[in-house]
């Protein structure tokens, strides 16, 4: 934190820039984040150039101008949900500038989130969840032993897509039955590893080496991945680990999870809310949940008690002889 005001005509573009350096070096943001961020605010740099000139300091800036930005952004079609994480990231970026001194107000704390509508995720129930995994074949996978785990890692440890496909042969602590998991802001947890997953790991890992054994792209270092694409793309590259990436994850889960009766909006987070409900369901304490998730706040985790009391509202609505 500086002591005293800095020059505040630096220009936009560069107080941005200096920002995201301070996200990746101080609190170490994941790349989806700092590319959320930088996409946000460059955005809103070039709207207030582009409507008050270049010249235009930081320190000028006013709540009118970032509710008309946002204005635009509701005009170009873009979601409430959209508009409110644009909004999010420009207060984020007007707090870090107002401690640093390069303004001396925050004018963003000035404008209010657009009210956004209720939306509780689709879970599957626990029966759809199993007869999905259970049922990762060939006419619905190409590679069934990797998607069966992927399925088992997402669903049975509750865990992010980005964190799944960031995992590495050595966070996999056969001896203590768990996964090491590093979560958003580079935070660490271990979460169980259980007998289904364990058993759809080993026969993927023993899969994986044989199809890394036979291909001569390969040789050399050995890739450290623990999900890798099918075509092993990236190896014999320096660097190249042949990686799965979360866009393959996401459409690997859909379209097993189709092909087996459930809804089209299906993506690997929904797993991850299964986690979470079911666990609840079963008279999980809602602090474990927590830990498991790695949510940071309770509150977040409290979203699934919405999610089971919907839930029950259904069967009451559809059973009870006197709810109609």
């Amino acid at each position: 934190m500086r002591a005293t005001p800095v020059d505040n005509t630096t220009p936009l573009g560069e107080l941005v820039a200096e920002f995201l350096r301070m996200l990746a070096n101080e609190r170490g943001s994941s790349m989806h984040t700092l590319r959320a961020y930088d996409r946000e605010l460059h955005n809103f740099a070039a709207f207030i150039a582009e409507q008050q000139g270049a010249q235009q300091t930081v320190e000028q800036i006013e709540h009118t101008q970032i509710r008309a930005y946002l204005g635009t952004l509701l005009e170009r079609g873009l979601t409430k949900a959209s508009t409110a994480r644009a909004l999010a990231a420009i207060r984020s970026w007007f707090k870090w500038l107002a401690r640093a001194g390069y303004v001396q107000q925050n004018p963003a704390s000035l404008v209010s989130t657009p009210r956004l509508p209720k939306h509780l995720p689709r879970v599957p129930s626990i029966e759809q969840m199993n007869r999905v995994v259970d049922s990762v074949t060939e006419d619905v996978a190409s590679w069934p032993a990797r998607d069966k785990t992927i399925l088992e890692l997402l669903y049975g440890c509750g865990i992010r897509n980005a964190e799944l496909t960031n995992l590495n042969l050595e966070d996999i602590h056969w001896a203590n039955e768990a996964i090491l998991i590093r979560g958003k802001g580079q935070k660490q947890r271990l979460v169980p590893l259980g007998d289904a997953a364990a058993h759809a790991l080993r026969a993927y890992l023993a899969e994986r080496s044989a199809r890394l054994s036979a291909n001569s792209k390969s040789r050399g270092p050995v890739t450290p991945a623990l999900l890798i694409n099918l075509q092993m793309r990236g190896l014999g590259k320096v660097g190249g680990q042949a990686r799965l990436t979360t866009r393959s994850v996401g459409r690997i889960v859909k379209r097993i999870a189709v092909t087996r009766g459930l809804s089209a909006d299906v993506h690997p987070h929904t797993l991850r809310h299964a986690f979470g409900t079911h666990l609840l369901e079963e008279g999980a304490d809602l602090r474990a949940i927590q830990e498991l998730l790695g949510h940071e706040r309770l509150s977040t985790t409290q979203r699934y008690t919405q999610l089971t009391t919907a839930q029950l509202e259904k069967v009451y609505d559809n059973t009870h002889p006197r709810a109609h």
